[in-house]
């Protein structure tokens, strides 16, 4: 074993060693609430309390009944719209801050972090000045003569959509732009200097690279929009309901906390199995276009 694997191999168990309090720390914060969830989600409730003992009930209820289900396809259809607004409109972003050179970047990456500073309740009451009957939007639709009359935006899936994309896009900048910088962007060069346009180069060369953290992006900004509370509250009210709003008025609501657990526990679920099909996709098509 020459000295350059043995050092490596010292600095991969020394980061370990450093990780694994933490790792376990997390695991048990994580994992001791989800087992308790799983526990009372078989549990009774009778004459507005918990009852210990064994039933499907709760989870035959979800699946049984067509407004859980309902709220279930809800909320993955806002998280996959809003995933997927993330990529187009934050990968431009990302291959921008990735490649300037200019004195500048650095006021644009604080500008870009600095809406992570505000809480989500706060940013959701900006959008409804923006999006109510009274706000900018209509205001402008009304001045310009596109509408004579105020159209609804607020309490729709439009903006539960808008102002979630908003909470999210950050994130998912943030994310692929750590990754683009470590691209050498002078391979993308050389292709154009041998004949490639910007989308050939892009796509054979750019995209490819990029794969992990597009990736990494879309599962955490899929995951964020899937446990979203105060925004589709706020923004969507009645006209759409979500998991994490469906979760909460059953435990604090209607004190029914097998239901409520049950509930929790398909949203953890569903959200970790399409998002780990997600990320299986992206790099499977990753791996299969750096080989072609």
């Amino acid at each position: 074993m020459d000295s350059a694997e043995k050092s490596a191999r010292q600095g991969r168990r020394m980061g370990a060693s450093l990780a694994f309090p933490a790792s376990i720390m997390v695991l048990i914060v994580m994992l001791v609430p989800i087992l308790m969830l799983f526990r009372y989600s078989f549990n009774h409730f009778d004459n507005g309390m918990m009852v210990e003992g064994f039933t499907l009930d709760s989870y035959l209820k979800f699946f049984g009944d067509p407004y859980y289900r309902d709220v279930f396809l809800n909320t993955v259809y806002v998280a996959a719209v809003c995933t997927i607004l993330s990529l187009i409109l934050g990968f431009p972003v990302a291959y921008f801050l990735a490649k300037s050179q200019s004195r500048y970047k650095s006021l644009f990456i604080i500008l870009l972090v600095f809406p992570l500073m505000v809480g989500n309740v706060v940013r959701a009451a900006g959008w409804m000045i923006i999006l109510g009957n009274a706000g900018f939007v209509n205001y402008f639709l009304q001045l310009f003569g596109f509408t004579d009359q105020p159209v609804q935006m607020m309490y729709t899936p439009f903006a539960v959509i808008v102002g979630t994309t908003g909470v999210v896009l950050p994130y998912f900048i943030l994310t692929l732009q750590s990754v683009l910088e470590g691209i050498d962007f002078s391979v993308e060069e050389a292709a154009q200097s041998l004949g490639a346009n910007f989308f050939v180069s892009f796509y054979r060369i750019v995209l490819p690279i990029a794969a992990p953290g597009v990736a990494a992006g879309t599962v955490l900004v899929f995951i964020l929009c899937m446990n979203a509370y105060a925004t589709p509250v706020l923004l969507g009210g009645t006209g759409i309901t979500m998991m994490a709003p469906a979760l909460y008025d059953q435990i604090t609501k209607a004190a029914n906390w097998p239901f409520g657990a049950s509930l929790a526990l398909v949203l953890v679920v569903a959200t970790l199995a399409m998002a780990t099909l997600s990320n299986w996709f992206i790099h499977r098509r990753y791996v299969k276009t750096m080989v072609s």
